[in-house]
This record gives C-alpha cells, sequence and structure tokens, in this order.
C-alpha cells in the first residue's frame, strides 16, 4: 500500500473560526491568537511581542505569508525571538486601530499586511506593513528586521520603552485649538469645494492610482447639494453622476457575475484590485440609490444596483441568513485568475457572437492584465439589454472554474451597510425584493448577532456569534434600521433602532470626554483606547453614530440623544474648520442639523393602497436620512415617534392623506400623489 503523506502540523489557529487565521493553520510560526495568553508568554519569555495583523481577502497578505511565514528559517527566527500573534483586522477593528495609527505615525503610510513589534504588554514601539524575504528597493529583509528589532529589545530597552511612551502618548493627542465658530452648512460647503479640488474629472473619482471608489466623499458631496450655489451644485452632481456612471462601466465592476471590486490600481478604473468585499457593496448601492434620486439617469444607473444586489443573494448570502464578509482577489495562486479572458476561452463560449462581445468589452490578443489575459471593460457602452444573453452564458461558464476564496464571516457593521443600501436602493427604484431581502438581513442580526444580555456582537461564523460589538456596528445597525423603517414602516425596526441607539449612548458615549469611542467603556481594556476609525472605504464611526443619534432624536423627540450629536460635533468643531473635508460622514449629521429632518406623516390604513401609494412616493423624493410615517387613524405612535408628529393629522374624508413636514413646519393636507412634494429649505 503507498504511504499517505501526513497532513501538516497544526498551530495554535487550527481551533479559530476567523478564515484569515485558519489560512495561517499550518505555518511554522507559533502564532497565538490576540489575548491574554499570547501578553502572558511574552512576559514569562520576556521577549516582544510580533503582532501581524490583516485579513483573508488581503493578496498582499497572502504574498508575505508565502515569503515568510511558511519559510522554515524565518519561522524559527520569528519563533525563537517573538511572541507572534496574528489578527483579523475584520474581527478586531480595535486592535488593528492602534497598531495601525502607530504605524502611519511612525511612517506616514499604513496597509496590510501590518507588522508591529510590541512590549509584552501590547506597547508599539515599531511597525511597517509588508516586508520582502530579501533586501529591496532600501528595504531590509524580514529576517534582518527581525534580528535588528530583537537586538533593540534585549541591548537597549530604555530606548525601547521611551519609545513606546512615546507613541501612546502620541496617540492620544488630539487637535487642540478653539473653532471661530461652530460647524454649520458654511462647513459643509467648505468640504465640498475642497473635495472638488481633488476630483478627477477626467475619469470620475478623486485623486490618482490607485483609484478608490470612496463612497463617503460622495455620499457627503450628495448631501451638500442642499446648501450649494447653483454653480457649484451642477458641477457636484455632474461629477458625482460621472463616476458612478466610469465606474459601473468600466474595470471596477464585474460586467459577469455584478458587484464593485475592491479599487483599480491605474487612474481611469481599467485593472481592479480583484477582491470584493460586502462594504463596498452596501455602501455603493447607497450612493447610486440617492445620484438616482437628485436626477441621474435610471436607464444608465439603476442596472449596476439591480444586478449587485442579485450578486449579493446569489453568492454572498449564509445559509442561516446575513451576508458573506468578502471574495478573495486570487484564485489557485493568482490574483484574478477568475475573472479574466483571452479572446479564444470567449469564443469558445459564444462562438459566432464572441468576435462582436470582444470588440464590446475590449478584449483583444495582447490583453491588459498579465499574461495577455483582458479584464472586461464596457467600451461600447450600449444599453444594458445588449449582450445581456451573452454576458449570462459567459457567467456560467466562468461557474466552472476554481472561484476564489469567499470569507463567510458575517460582520454586523457591514451587513448593515447592506441592509441601508438595500432599503434605500429597494425604495427608489419601487422593487420590493430588495426591502426584503434588508429586512430578512435584518432581523437575522438582531436574532443572531446579540449575546445573552442581548447586547450586539460583531462576528458570526461557523455557527456562532462572537466579539463584542464596536461603535461601528452600533452606528451602522442604527443607520440601518432607521432606513428599513422608513423604507417599510414597521415599528419594530424602530424599537430595534432606539435599543441601539441607548447602547451607543450608555456605552460608547463618554461625558466627561464629549465624545464616542469605538470601544466600549465595558469591553477589553487594551493600551490604548481608540475614539473612532476614520472617513475611509468605510464610514468614520463616530460620524454615522452622530448621524443615526441625530435622526432619531428628530424623529422621536429625545433631547438627550439630540444632546450626544451636538456635543459630538462641538467636540470636533476645531478639526471640522481646519479641514472639514477630512470628515465627510460627520459632516452628513451637521448638514442633517442644518436643513431639519423632514418627515412625511401618512394617515391611513397600511394596508391600503392610497396609503401605501402616498408613503412609496415619500420615500422617493425625500433625502434618505428623512422619515415616513404611517399611522392608522387614531392610532397610538410607535415606540420611537414623537407624538407631536400625529397631533391633528387625520385622514380627510376617510381617504388616506400625508402631511409634509421639516422641523415642526408641516404642509396642507396632501391626498393626491402627484402633489406630495417635500418642503422648501428656509433661507
Amino acid at each position: 500500500m503507498p504511504s499517505r503523506s501526513p497532513s501538516p502540523p497544526q498551530n495554535r489557529l487550527a481551533n479559530e473560526t476567523s478564515a484569515y487565521l485558519l489560512q495561517h493553520r499550518s505555518n511554522p510560526v507559533d502564532w497565538y491568537p490576540w489575548g491574554d495568553e499570547a501578553l502572558e508568554s511574552a512576559r514569562t519569555r520576556d521577549v516582544p511581542l510580533l503582532v501581524s495583523i490583516g485579513y483573508s481577502a488581503c493578496h498582499w497578505c497572502h504574498v508575505m505569508e508565502h515569503e515568510s511565514f511558511e519559510d522554515e528559517e524565518t519561522a524559527a527566527l520569528m519563533n525563537k525571538l517573538f511572541v507572534s500573534v496574528k489578527v483579523d483586522r475584520e474581527e478586531r477593528p480595535d486592535v488593528d486601530q492602534i497598531y495601525m495609527d502607530t504605524v502611519v505615525r511612525l511612517t506616514g503610510q499604513g496597509g496590510w499586511p501590518l507588522t508591529v513589534f510590541c512590549t509584552p504588554d501590547g506597547k508599539p514601539f515599531y511597525g511597517g506593513t509588508y516586508f520582502p524575504p530579501e533586501p529591496r528597493h532600501g528595504m531590509p529583509s524580514f529576517r534582518q528586521l527581525l534580528s535588528s528589532v530583537s537586538d533593540a529589545y534585549q541591548n537597549r530597552r530604555g530606548e525601547v520603552d521611551r519609545t513606546a511612551g512615546q507613541i501612546l502618548a502620541t496617540l492620544a493627542q488630539r487637535p487642540t485649538g478653539v473653532a471661530q465658530e461652530l460647524p454649520g452648512a458654511h462647513s459643509v460647503v467648505a468640504a465640498a469645494t475642497e473635495l472638488m479640488r481633488g476630483a478627477d474629472l477626467s475619469n470620475g473619482g478623486f485623486g490618482g492610482a490607485p483609484k478608490f471608489p470612496t463612497p463617503t466623499n460622495l455620499e457627503m458631496l450628495l448631501a451638500a447639494l442642499d446648501f450649494l450655489p447653483a454653480e457649484l451644485g451642477g458641477r457636484v452632481l455632474e461629477h458625482c453622476v460621472f463616476t458612478c456612471r466610469e465606474m459601473a462601466r468600466r474595470g471596477l465592476y464585474d460586467h459577469l457575475g455584478g458587484g464593485f471590486h475592491r479599487y483599480c490600481v491605474d487612474d481611469h478604473w481599467s485593472i481592479p484590485h480583484f477582491e470584493k468585499m460586502l462594504y463596498d457593496q452596501g455602501l455603493l448601492l447607497r450612493v447610486y440609490a440617492e445620484v438616482l434620486r437628485r436626477g441621474g439617469d435610471e436607464r444608465d444607473l439603476a442596472w449596476p444596483v439591480r444586478e449587485t444586489a442579485r450578486y449579493l443573494a446569489r453568492e454572498m448570502s449564509g445559509p442561516e441568513g446575513g451576508y458573506y464578509a468578502s471574495q478573495d482577489a486570487d484564485s489557485e495562486g493568482v490574483e484574478g485568475k477568475f475573472y479574466v479572458w483571452r479572446p479564444d476561452q470567449i469564443e469558445a463560449v459564444l462562438r459566432s457572437e464572441g468576435a462582436s462581445f470582444c470588440e464590446a468589452y475590449g478584449v483583444t490578443a495582447e490583453g491588459n492584465f498579465e499574461g495577455g489575459t483582458n479584464h472586461l471593460i464596457d467600451r461600447a457602452r450600449a444599453p444594458r439589454e445588449a449582450f445581456e444573453a451573452q454576458r449570462e452564458a459567459l457567467r456560467c461558464a466562468r461557474e466552472r472554474r476554481v472561484p476564489p476564496g469567499t470569507d463567510r464571516k458575517r460582520v454586523t457593521s457591514w451587513n448593515a451597510y447592506a441592509i441601508s443600501g438595500l432599503a434605500r436602493a429597494g425604495s427608489w427604484l419601487g422593487d420590493p425584493g430588495m426591502v426584503a431581502d434588508a429586512a430578512r438581513t435584518a432581523d437575522f442580526v438582531l436574532e443572531h448577532m446579540v449575546g445573552p444580555e442581548g447586547e450586539l456582537l460583531r462576528i458570526f461564523n461557523e455557527g456562532r456569534a462572537r466579539v463584542s460589538g464596536f461603535l461601528d456596528d452600533h452606528a451602522a445597525l442604527l443607520e440601518a434600521l432607521l432606513d428599513l423603517h422608513r423604507a417599510t414602516a414597521e415599528g419594530r425596526f424602530l424599537s430595534a433602532a432606539v435599543r441601539t441607539a441607548d447602547a451607543i449612548a450608555s456605552r460608547f458615549f463618554d461625558p466627561d470626554e464629549g465624545d464616542l469611542f469605538l470601544t466600549p467603556a465595558d469591553g477589553e481594556r487594551l493600551v490604548h483606547r481608540p475614539r473612532s476609525d476614520h472617513d475611509g472605504a468605510t464610514p468614520h464611526a463616530s460620524g454615522l453614530a452622530t448621524l443615526g443619534l441625530a435622526r432619531l432624536a428628530a424623529l422621536s423627540g429625545r433631547r438627550d440623544l439630540d444632546e450626544i450629536a451636538d456635543r459630538v460635533i462641538r467636540n470636533h468643531a476645531f478639526a471640522l474648520e481646519r479641514a472639514p473635508h477630512a470628515y465627510p460622514t460627520l459632516l452628513r449629521a451637521v448638514a442633517l442639523r442644518a436643513r431639519g429632518l423632514s418627515v412625511a406623516v401618512v394617515i391611513g390604513d397600511p394596508d391600503d393602497d392610497g396609503t401605501r401609494a402616498l408613503a412609496d412616493r415619500a420615500r422617493r423624493i425625500l433625502a434618505p436620512e428623512d422619515a415616513v410615517l404611517v399611522a392608522a387613524p387614531g392610532a397610538p405612535p410607535a415606540e420611537g415617534v414623537d407624538p407631536t408628529w400625529l397631533q391633528g393629522r387625520e385622514a380627510r374624508g376617510g381617504v388616506a392623506t400625508a402631511y409634509m413636514c421639516r422641523g415642526r413646519v408641516c404642509s396642507l393636507p396632501v391626498t393626491d400623489v402627484d402633489q406630495l412634494a417635500p418642503l422648501p429649505l428656509a433661507d
């Protein structure tokens, strides 16, 4: 009998549920997961911690693993000189943020994989991102770095401790100064003006390569349209529409399967970094829905929304519920292999139609990607119905390839972005299926991603939920629940929003500091308590929480929630005055408070066609942060609704009737759907 090759040995990560950690379970590195055991081992051995942070879809994380963590010589050096800790940044954004902020302050840039060296109690003293196996481009090899850091720790301990103390002191510093005036509409205008200075008017988006979709910037610009002078407002809307069109027609978008890749490596949206992240899908659904509401061409911009929703349902839905976190860039160890084509491969599937498809989607023998392969770009820009059957045939053929790995964990905040995106897009498009998908996902989060005391958890994986939820989880869920209530008028979502807002107020807001923190007051004690993450691929958690609190406060009449929102904005007043464009999400909260919440109050039988028609019309014309209340005549207000919204409101003549309000000023009663319109902003 032939002998069977033994299974590779596994390290401490074998018992984890994180896809990223499990990718490293067979490394010869003696990895620890983040926790007390790792810190205690470092203290006992008196060696530094080597903290390596990444995520499962990260291409360069895979590269560094193959080059260094799978290398026996490198692993032996790591095991001898350090206690090595592997962290999934998507599970522990608090740990990631502390060490990412450290590296950015030390080197001026960050990214993943993140490599940080710490004292045994977790205080960082040196770090970087990717390190090569051999000296390259002025960088030391990873093994050289390991030896140098260990030597510094063993022989220059005082210097290491001083550096660690200085880094922690720097992390605790905040911008100091007093704003000349409180943030308001002028701050929103200033931010929009500054963002447009960095707009790429030729290709869409902002800046050069690599080019990210930056949904947080786009959402702020769209919110700013209520305050901008006509000329600037026209340019802003034109750029947002143009950006959405270019992202969908060119290489950021997957033309066969739907959904957006994470970013493009060039400045004209041609070749993506092929990983797909759930957060991008949800946030971009919101952007496209608002661009459509603001006047974008539905024929050109609705199809990416519908196709992305189908992609989420087909490829990213977990059997228990919720949406998976991400899909890798690599398959069979090669970046983009799953997505790219040669002309002969397309012609083998499409036969006589292959040549015309190749011409329409820029597929040539020379290729636009590695090895003479092609990533599809819609050069023809024909109506989406053109080549529909051919795209589906190619998608089915692609399904027979080895697919990229999928990280099947569910992340609360990312699922909340998807809920919000589907609820908003479904409301604008009149697509009940999208809204139903959003509601099912919210029900999954509220039922399965909570702890024994009802506390929100961050991660669901391998059939169980764990990791206490962070501020971004609570903030995103609050917004998603408010969006779902707006889309469905179901009181249970508003009740859940009230509970989520109360958790933000009690666990994440520090009344002495007047600010929100990323970690809860009753959470794990780390060497530094980070206040919040930053606007970037995902929204600034404090800004998103402030926006949600402001929305709910205006709807519910809760002064305590409004005071928290006001204090956070005041706390950031100097930073907003100095660099308003750096806080696009927080500025959306400023914009909402400046213009006032609009509320459509619809009185009528919720099952009546007239009631539904008025509510649906209100959802299409109001801003996404505004509210739509539906109440049967004489019904008491639902939890989270200020009773004054319903006082004096009645169905005129027994017919469903709507009242459009801004602040406490309301329109005359309206029964004709075509007459329903938002109240104008006050001068």
